[in-house]
């Protein structure tokens, strides 16, 4: 021990080793050393020097302190102490006082030490394995460790836990540590672990990752709580960032709902602390991870519905609406909204419906406008406001005519400040950014609005006293012509050509004014500076949409005349030139990338991100339509015509389908009434029949009084008398219903003659198709029998080859065992040419097989797509068979029916004549209707 004791700094004699030295012998006692004692020394004294000789303990003891790990695991104190040792050489302190020269050094070692640590995958499932010690000395340098290797080299670690069975989840056992030291930095080792990487992202959030976290911020106070609360916040960031599968799992799993109570501040906003300011931006940049426009339109506007539902929304618009909430506070949660909203009719009704709360209340977006257009207010929340503005309108058709209609004559209220006037303000304001934010407001409350941008040019705005108002489109070109600042002339142009755009009614009114073209072609044609370019350009894209959407109602400014304009006064190719000049401004790449305006200084506010989409959809029909000659035009317009005539037609067809289709059904309807009919009419005769029986019953009866009281009085005699007359009363009744009934039922027969003619006529084609197929049939039979002939043919033919064969080789044998070896030269030329012309022969037959075979297999195709046809006419065949004998089985029996109603109607006429009463017959009159219409006739001659 007394060598510790010197190592230490006790008082030794002699002279005092060096730092390589020491270290060197240090190592040689741990490798060495059987005693536990004299390990455990030994690297203890290694952690002390760590920090003071980082290169030589690196270098020297590191292989030492990993073989420790492996083979001491059941002592935690020297574990402790080796990976505090670790980490002491991985980590670069951050906290010390350092040059740069010193702290990039101190880096490069960090980064050398974890290569080399890391060299070997099993360093790492130790370390994870000796996390699942619960001794605290032994799990707390351990999250230390692992946390120093994720910060130097993140990617290869991640790989390597990754594919460590059980890895993840022994980390997120973290979270589960009643101790708050460990659970805290298990925190910070989980955010470098799941930094882009959303394999393992997946994995934390699968292992109740929301749950446990959601529970340490409430626990920890939400808002009001520590950095322990801002550290979980920044791990739910890395687990939902760009990540749509954890998104997803977050708003299934309900979380959303949780995240309700983070926002409720309370009155008393005074004395914000800055970890509170700091909990309370990350909580609302959470919102909008999960409303992200980046993020898929269905995900989005699912998480904007639960966020409505749970109150999230109006917990939110509190927040935009109280007083005492610090700036940044407030400019992040008018971005929160806005991205709540945007795209979401439902968000977006409830947000035009909230109102502050002032005397008297005004609405919400009244008063974020009122901050877009004030200059004193700080550059950040202008555009968050305007940001706003446009979400708002986004896709919101009924918000875009309500901030229209504050602006048209009818609907201004002197007394209240409406949204209209405050954008009509900013338009025409002193500040130049004030003019950009109100122009791309109202850009955007006539985006693909067709209607709007009709209903605005009906605004009229009064100049000044005695002189007669002016439209606004005509009033923004009169700014655009006084030369004021590049930033106003950019933001006026970009709201002309939103409105002119896809607005041919709105073109007419802007040329309508002698003055606007020659303007323009002036602008495009100076040669001015680089920061009059983009104006340049925009005047370029305004000419543009003139000639694109001109209707050619105005004959000095036609499409021709306007093209012929640019190429004397300004040249195709230099007007071409300056319109390609606005996307390659860098500007304008900028504002194309994302929907929200964030620009470093107010100066770079120029272009509008949905502008830059409008600038890349006409850029090219624009170029195209200035190069166009008349002819093209003409060309182009009889296509289009072609091309209508043919939807044209296209559209007849559909119709004649539909029409079909409804006769189709209509008469299925009737054939089911007329069924239902022929039932209800079968149950009428059936009880017409029992009616007649019971009248046949008493005539019967009627007829036994009558002859057994023939010698009754006169009064017995007019009661009889009286009842045979209510008796031919009703039999008059029923046979004047017999002959409607029987009207009724001829007009049904002939409905089901016509019906079973169809039905023939159907059959009939279907028997025609049959007989085609029938045909296709003979000729395949006919080409089969050919094949089987030529095969007989060619089998033949190799059997005659095999016997020349044969014979040949007869030959052959019979002049080699001959004495003289003289072969019959004859007779082998013979052979060999019969053998030729067979060879020759069967070639020739193989051709004519293999063809046939061809056409074999393309009639067998044709006979199949013939047969499946067959099949199915004749299973419609069957299927009309069956409806013709259904027809016929029902035409039968109203057939029958009408007989019995004949039967019925001529027994009931004799008995009407048996009792004394005229009855006339059809025919009869008929006969009689006749010669009354030949005497009126012969009266009609006479005069």
């Amino acid at each position: 021990m007394n060598f510790f004791r010197g190592v230490m700094g006790g008082q030794a004699a002699g002279p005092q080793p060096s730092g390589a030295e020491t270290i060197q012998k240090l190592c040689d006692r741990v490798a060495s050393s059987t005693l536990l004692e004299d390990r455990r020394d030994a690297v203890r004294a290694l952690k002390s020097l760590s920090k003071k000789y980082r290169m030589e303990v690196g270098t020297q003891a590191m292989e030492h302190l990993i073989n420790i790990l492996q083979t001491d695991r059941s002592d935690s104190e020297i574990l402790g102490y080796a990976l505090d040792t670790l980490y002491n050489l991985i980590c670069n302190d951050e906290e010390e006082e350092q040059d740069e020269a010193m702290q990039k050094q101190s880096d490069d070692l960090g980064a050398q030490f974890t290569e080399q640590f890391i060299q070997d995958p099993e360093h790492i499932t130790l370390i994870l394995s000796l996390l699942e010690e619960f001794d605290f000395h032994v799990r707390w340098p351990g999250v230390k460790l692992l946390t120093a290797l994720l910060k130097n080299q993140g990617v290869q670690v991640q790989g390597i836990i990754l594919v460590s069975p059980m890895g993840v989840s022994r980390l997120m056992d973290l979270l589960a540590d009643s101790r708050e030291v460990i659970r805290n930095d298990g925190l910070l080792l989980l955010q470098q672990l799941t930094k882009s990487n959303a394999a393992i992202q997946k994995i934390v959030a699968f292992e109740s990752a929301f749950e446990r976290l959601l529970d340490i911020i409430t626990e920890e106070g939400s808002s009001d709580g520590g950095i322990v609360v801002e550290d979980c916040l920044l791990l739910l960031l890395n687990l939902l960032k760009n990540n749509s599968s954890n998104q997803n799992f977050f708003k299934e799993g309900s979380y959303i709902q949780r995240m309700k109570p983070w926002f409720e501040v309370g009155d008393d906003n005074s004395g914000w602390s800055a970890q509170k300011v700091t909990n309370l931006h990350l909580m609302l940049q959470l919102v909008r991870v999960m409303v992200s426009p980046v993020n898929s339109p269905g995900a989005s506007a699912s998480c904007q519905k639960s966020m409505y539902q749970c109150g999230l929304l109006q917990q939110l618009c509190t927040i935009l609406m109280a007083t005492g909430v610090p700036a940044d506070i407030l400019t992040e949660t008018i971005n929160t909204v806005s991205e709540v909203i945007r795209g979401s009719q439902v968000n977006q009704d409830y947000f035009a419906s909230v109102n502050a709360p002032s005397n008297p209340p005004r609405p919400a977006i009244v008063v974020l406008l009122m901050s877009m257009v004030n200059e004193r207010q700080p550059f950040v929340l202008r555009c968050a406001v305007l940001y706003c503005f446009q979400c708002f309108l986004y896709k919101n058709q009924k918000g875009q005519g309500e901030i229209v209609a504050t602006l048209l004559p009818s609907t201004i209220d002197a007394n209240s400040i409406s949204a209209g006037q405050l954008l009509c303000g900013g338009l025409f304001s002193a500040d130049s950014l004030s003019n950009w934010c109100a122009s791309v407001a109202l850009a955007h409350a006539l985006q693909d609005n067709l209607t709007q941008k009709e209903q605005l040019l009906r605004v009229q705005l009064a100049t000044s006293l005695g002189k007669p108002p002016v439209s606004l489109l005509q009033q923004c070109t009169n700014i655009l012509s006084q030369g004021s600042k590049v930033q106003t002339r950019v933001g006026l142009l970009m709201l002309l050509c939103t409105w002119i755009n896809n607005c041919p009614i709105a073109v007419t009114h802007f040329l309508h004014n002698q003055e606007n073209v020659p303007f323009l072609t002036a602008q495009i044609s100076e040669n001015l500076g680089e920061d009059e370019r983009l104006v340049q350009g925009l005047c370029a894209l305004l000419l543009g949409i003139c000639i694109f959407y001109n209707d050619n109602s105005l004959e000095n400014y036609t499409k021709e005349k306007l093209k012929q304009l640019i190429e004397k006064r300004i040249g195709k190719e230099n007007f071409v030139e300056k319109l390609g000049f606005i996307t390659k401004h860098e500007l304008y790449s900028r504002a194309a990338q994302k929907p929200q305006p964030v620009f470093p200084s107010p100066e770079q506010m120029l272009f509008d991100h949905e502008f830059t989409k409008l600038v890349k959809e006409l850029e090219g029909v624009i170029t195209k339509a200035v190069h166009k000659s008349s002819e093209d035009e003409k060309k182009e317009e009889e296509v289009k015509k072609t091309l209508e005539q043919h939807d044209n037609i296209v559209t007849q067809y559909k119709e004649l389908i539909r029409e079909q289709d409804a006769q189709i059904q209509e008469l299925k309807e009737q054939v089911a009434t007329m069924t239902a009919q022929s039932e209800q009419m079968q149950t009428t005769v059936t009880q017409q029949l029992s009616q007649i029986q019971q009248h046949k019953d008493q005539y019967n009866i009627l007829k036994l009084k009558l002859g057994k009281d023939n010698q009754s009085n006169s009064q017995a005699d007019s009661q009889v008398n009286g009842l045979q007359t209510e008796e031919l009363t009703q039999l008059r009744e029923e046979v004047e219903e017999l002959r409607q009934q029987h009207t009724l039922l001829q007009t049904q027969l002939g409905d089901k003659d016509a019906l079973i003619n169809t039905l023939q006529s159907e059959t009939a084609e279907g028997s025609a198709a049959a007989s085609d197929n029938t045909e296709l049939l003979k000729e395949l039979e006919a080409l089969r029998s050919q094949v089987q002939s030529q095969s007989v043919e060619i089998d033949q033919m190799k059997t005659e080859r095999q016997e020349l064969l044969r014979k040949a080789e007869a030959v052959s044998s019979e002049a080699v065992s001959s004495s003289d070896g003289s072969l019959d030269a004859a007779k082998m030329a013979e052979v060999e040419s019969r053998l030729a012309a067979q060879t020759s022969e069967t070639e020739r037959l193989k051709e004519e097989s293999k063809s046939l075979l061809e056409s074999r297999a393309e009639l067998e195709q044709q006979l199949a797509t013939a047969t499946s046809t067959v099949a199915i006419l004749q299973t419609e065949k069957a299927k009309l068979q069956t409806e013709v004998q259904e027809s016929k089985k029902e035409q039968d029996d109203l057939l029958m029916l009408l007989a019995d109603q004949d039967q019925k109607i001529s027994g009931l006429k004799q008995r009407l004549k048996a009792l004394g009463e005229t009855v006339d017959d059809e025919d009869d009159l008929d006969t009689r209707d006749q010669t009354d219409e030949d005497e009126e006739d012969e009266d009609e001659d006479e005069d």
